[in-house]
């Protein structure tokens, strides 16, 4: 590294760091070299991870199949056991070594087994974060924390950290009072990563035990659950600008500003949040509910803090923003219950017997599925007027599942009465229209007598 690029006090620092390093390592090539319990606690470590990879090979399959047998285990138990399973000669290397360790720290010198107390220590750490790594689901962020805490430990076993946390202290850059160094920057981002995992996991935890209460209604939990989320991850917002040493009082009137030019920029991203809250908290659209805004038709999926998914019966998926939902009519078909009821339009023959056909029509509503009877939702039939051609009536049925669709079984209930009235001998009449041709003479006369 070129000396003339790094101010005074970091050359000091650097150069202290550089003889330390050096120290370390002509120390480790004693280790190697120079003959005596050094090499012996080298070979016993060898040993040591020989023995754990047969212990491996032997008791592997029993392990497996005790994994197996764990059927009542929940998801994250039977996760960390994997893992186990999959870093079982780890697992025996660290027992093993710290077994003996403690052992010949007992009966022989401390510094006969301290290569060994070592080298358990950095097994013992490379495990924990092994573990501790899965809870980053980001393939990218993952393979970072693994490696920043796996040189983290190494130098906390080699007994290097205060000498690297000096070096990384002086490379900083000072504004005043505000004092911002590579070591404050490296603290910075592993307490985010480790708050953001602890914000991530503290949320998905109360949303679990919101949807396991069936004392709050979907709204409210949902409405909950966003609550919690921006409370976690606001607070990993604050402590991240703390850890880097700002002011948040500097800062205050600056983001105050910021905050109304953003208002004024956003007014629509702005308006679907109140109106997502306002949603929330008045309850009158929930998930599950199926509803019918415009030509869309179908059941809400997911509220989200800026829309609401809906589903369609043909499997489209519509995001309909919040403010359409509060400033548009919607029909909510299940706001109060799911019961809905549903009308049919007929006509029959003047010469059919209306009694006939009120009875004709109710008993084959009556036999297709989803259709309710009994109570309240008997089905029922009206004559509504007499037309042109046709005796009008009107058939009412009530339905208890319309995720299930409307259109399906208005159609099973037309077939149904078509089917019933054919065996009845009940006609369903249609306009009749008469047209008389006249001669061309009839017409000619017509005209001039007109």
């Amino acid at each position: 590294m070129n000396q003339d690029l790094i101010p005074s006090s970091l050359t000091d620092l650097y150069n202290n760091m550089v003889a330390g390093f050096s120290s370390e390592l002509q120390e480790l090539v004693e280790l190697v070299v120079t003959p005596g319990w050094r090499q012996y606690q080298l070979v016993i470590i060898l040993f040591l991870w020989a023995l754990a990879f047969l212990l491996k090979v032997l008791t592997q399959p029993r392990w497996d199949a005790w994994t197996r047998a764990r059927t009542g285990w929940p998801k994250w138990r039977l996760r960390t056991m994997v893992q186990l399973m999959q870093r079982l000669t780890l697992v025996y290397f660290v027992l093993l070594s710290w077994l003996l360790y403690q052992v010949m720290q007992h009966v022989t010198w401390p510094s006969r087994s301290y290569l060994i107390g070592i080298i358990a220590t950095l097994a013992t750490a490379w495990l924990a974060i092994a573990l501790v790594a899965r809870l980053v689901r980001n393939r990218t962020l993952r393979r970072i924390f693994k490696w920043a805490m796996w040189v983290y430990a190494t130098l906390v076993a080699l007994n290097l950290t205060d000498d690297v946390a000096k070096f990384l202290d002086g490379v900083a850059i000072s504004v005043g009072d505000l004092h911002i160094s590579l070591l404050g920057i490296l603290k910075a981002i592993l307490l985010i990563g480790v708050l953001l995992t602890l914000a991530r996991i503290g949320t998905r935890a109360a949303e679990r035990g919101l949807q396991s209460n069936d004392d709050i209604t979907p709204s409210m939990q949902v409405l909950l659950a966003k609550g919690i989320q921006v409370l976690l991850y606001g607070a990993v917002f604050l402590a991240a600008i703390r850890t880097l040493g700002f002011d948040l009082t500097g800062i205050a009137l600056l983001s105050g500003a910021i905050g109304v030019g953003i208002g004024f920029g956003l007014q629509k991203v702005v308006s679907n949040l109140i109106s997502g809250i306002i949603i929330l908290m008045d309850r009158s659209i929930k998930p599950g509910d199926v509803i019918s805004l415009g030509d869309t038709f179908g059941w809400i999926n997911a509220l989200g803090a800026r829309y609401v998914s809906v589903v369609t019966r043909d499997g489209r998926e519509y995001l309909i923003p919040n403010e359409d939902l509060i400033t548009n009519q919607v029909v909510n078909w299940s706001h109060s219950d799911k019961f809905v009821r549903l009308d049919l339009d007929f006509g029959t023959s003047y010469e059919d017997d209306p009694h006939k056909v009120r009875a004709t029509a109710i008993r084959a509503v009556k036999a297709v599925t989803r259709v309710l009877s009994g109570g309240k939702h008997e089905p029922v039939c009206h004559i509504t007027g007499f037309g042109d051609s046709s005796v009008d009536y009107v058939l009412r049925f009530w339905i208890s599942d319309p995720t299930k669709g409307l259109t399906n079984i208005r159609g099973n209930v037309y077939l149904a009465l078509w089917d019933a009235f054919q065996d009845e001998g009940i006609s369903i009449p249609f306009p009749q229209r008469e047209v008389r041709l006249l001669s061309e003479n009839a017409n000619m006369q017509q005209i001039a007598e007109e």
